[in-house]
């Protein structure tokens, strides 16, 4: 087998295993959502851990046997890897959109990437370092107070988390980039706080891909990530290690357009997955009311300011006084007091008087 496919062979199998390790990071991030950084004491954890671990290796080891401008665009199969895994091992059918947003940002990163000319090797001075790592940590943590703060939208705090992931990630490589370089010449003490940044930002970047998986999916995150990663090393690449696009201003404007493609895939994506989460809300809201108002209310008479007060009627003495105030066996026969009705007006039958005189002749 020649360099050149085992190189190709090794960015394959580096995909699938970032894959992987994406799958199994966004199950621990639904069956323990509220351990959103480290949930260490579960294996699957690890199991990603060691995935991603794997990924980075066979990362390197094909960038040992063939060119970056081939094995940075191969590395951006990883979403493409991921949507039918996640769909055969754990039943997460991605969407039409999620699908066309996919291609659209592996296309245009990988683009991209391959229009990123090489340059000659050269290794960051220590006030470059310095720079970029403090530029590298304000940029994280402003990432991450901007998805604390957007906590009510999961979808756009998950995309915030992701594109610090992938900034951490994309400058883990330009350290490991100038340790390697350093190393040629022989091992130095003086690498000792490059090599502390890259654990820092190695570390920052995996506990924060596994926060942005927390209630957003599979795809936009792990889109987001293969996107911001290369991207953010390439920019440094192109800014500090005089790296240029290839054929001149024609290669610039298709790098814009790349990037512009891939921007429009993860738009995609994340418009996929706010629909996806305002679907069930509404249906859960109609829900909620159906079951207490199945049928509009009934208009209501209102209360009239002053109390009706319903009197007697202007026999034997009872003129203005109130049902209340009746005696009904105060009149008529004891034995057959006449009360009032339930409904209507009461009108007492007229008393006969038996001992009453006739009228002479």
């Amino acid at each position: 087998m020649s360099a050149l496919a085992l190189s190709v062979l090794l960015s394959l199998v580096s995909a699938v295993a970032y894959a992987g390790g994406a799958i199994v990071q966004e199950q621990v991030a639904v069956s323990a959502p509220d351990r959103s950084y480290a949930p260490l004491t579960r294996p699957a954890w690890w199991a990603a851990v060691v995935l991603n671990g794997l990924g980075g290796l066979l990362h390197v080891a094909a960038l040992a046997y063939g060119p970056l401008s081939l094995v940075q665009p191969l590395g951006a199969l990883t979403i493409v890897f991921a949507l039918p895994m996640a769909a055969l091992c754990v039943g997460r059918r991605a969407g039409t959109t999620a699908w066309r947003g996919a291609v659209m940002a592996t296309v245009g990163l990988a683009g991209l990437l391959s229009l990123v000319g090489a340059s000659d090797t050269h290794s960051l001075g220590g006030a470059q370092r310095m720079t970029l790592a403090l530029v590298t940590a304000g940029g994280v943590m402003a990432l991450m107070a901007a998805g604390r703060a957007t906590s009510r939208h999961p979808a756009v705090r998950s995309v915030l988390l992701a594109v610090a992931s992938g900034v951490a990630f994309g400058m883990s490589s330009v350290f490991t980039k100038t340790v390697a370089v350093d190393w040629t010449g022989g091992v130095s003490l003086a690498d000792l706080p490059s090599l502390a940044a890259i654990g820092v930002l190695a570390t920052a970047g995996l506990l924060l891909s596994q926060a942005s998986y927390r209630g957003a999916g599979l795809a936009a995150p792990l889109a987001t990530l293969t996107v911001v990663n290369p991207v953010a090393a390439a920019a440094v690449g192109i800014t500090l290690f005089g790296e240029t696009f290839r054929y001149g201003t024609t290669g610039t404007v298709l790098a814009l357009v790349c990037g512009v493609l891939a921007a429009g895939g993860l738009i995609l994506l994340t418009t996929e997955r706010i629909d996806g989460e305002r679907r069930p809300a509404a249906v859960g809201e109609a829900l909620t009311e159906a079951p207490g108002e199945p049928w509009p209310k009934a208009r209501s008479v209102p209360e009239p300011a002053t109390p009706v007060r319903k009197t007697v009627p202007d026999e034997q003495g009872m003129a203005g006084k109130t049902y209340g105030e009746w005696d009904p066996a105060a009149y008529g026969e004891p034995s057959r007091p006449y009360g009032p009705l339930h409904t209507g007006v009461f009108i007492p039958a007229p008393v006969m008087d038996r001992h009453r005189a006739r009228a002479g002749s």
